[in-house]
């Protein structure tokens, strides 16, 4: 990790979004040291809510035995396979055997989603959640992740689009609110011109987050050209210093 990068960052969030809170940052590792960081999983419950720890500075990794739930565990790559009857449960149930969560009208449109829908291994042993400002010079963060109001969602967004020429450089696929944070956001950071993803849409995640939270995540190889645009992007106009007064005050 480059630490000039990091402060610098720390910096002009300060500047621009100040009161907004600082992004998680997503790697993944071999080194034995972060098993201290696991938190063993005590039943079925969603991941995003495990990440309010990291929203206020701790360090959490997983492993494979240590997702709380099985989407995490797939969406960050432990895992290939689908709970039995996954294109019922996403859709409309299985009458006295199993409650569908109605997100998809039929179970054949899951199948199609599932078909179509991209795959992800995890490089590593461990996936590791850091603050920003928590990483250290010898942590290679590849994934960004911001939980947003409106307002900072905004500017994130426009400073996304900012030297992109594709209307579609940020994107709001359909999916679990892990994956876009993780698989999402993780996959494009090989393309020739990586996108950004807007999530937190997920109806069975939103609980575990306020209520006026989005997500925003980004390739790192993305994020570093952001950060290194905010000085002469809209940021610096009267504009955002609207949005940005409201920011303050929220």
């Amino acid at each position: 990790m480059d630490v000039g990068l990091r402060d610098k960052f720390v910096q002009l969030w300060a500047q621009y979004f100040d009161g907004a809170d600082l992004p998680l940052c997503l790697y993944y590792s071999d080194d034995e040291a972060y098993r201290q960081h696991l938190r063993p999983s005590k039943g079925h419950t969603c991941m995003i809510g495990r990440l309010v720890s990291v929203r206020k500075g701790e360090t959490l990794a997983f492993d494979q035995d240590s997702v709380p739930c099985g989407g995490g565990k797939k969406y960050m790559g432990f895992s290939t396979t689908a709970m039995p009857y996954f294109e019922y449960f996403l859709s409309c149930g299985i009458p006295g055997k199993l409650e569908g969560e109605r997100y998809k009208k039929t179970p054949e449109i899951v199948r199609e989603t599932r078909a179509n829908a991209p795959q992800m291994e995890a490089p590593a042993k461990y996936a590791v959640f850091k603050r920003w400002d928590k990483l250290d010079a010898v942590d290679e963060p590849e994934v960004v992740i911001f939980f947003a109001t409106p307002d900072v969602l905004s500017g994130l967004f426009t400073l996304s689009n900012f030297d992109e020429t594709d209307p579609n450089a940020v994107i709001a696929p359909f999916g679990a609110g892990c994956g876009l944070i993780v698989q999402y956001p993780y996959l494009e950071k090989d393309k020739e011109r990586p996108r950004s993803i807007i999530g937190m849409f997920d109806v069975s995640a939103r609980p575990f987050v306020p209520g006026s939270t989005i997500s925003f995540a980004t390739p790192m190889v993305k994020f570093a050209r952001m950060v290194e645009n905010m000085g002469e992007s809209f940021l610096i106009t009267g504009s955002w210093a609207k949005v940005q007064r409201r920011i303050e005050s929220s």
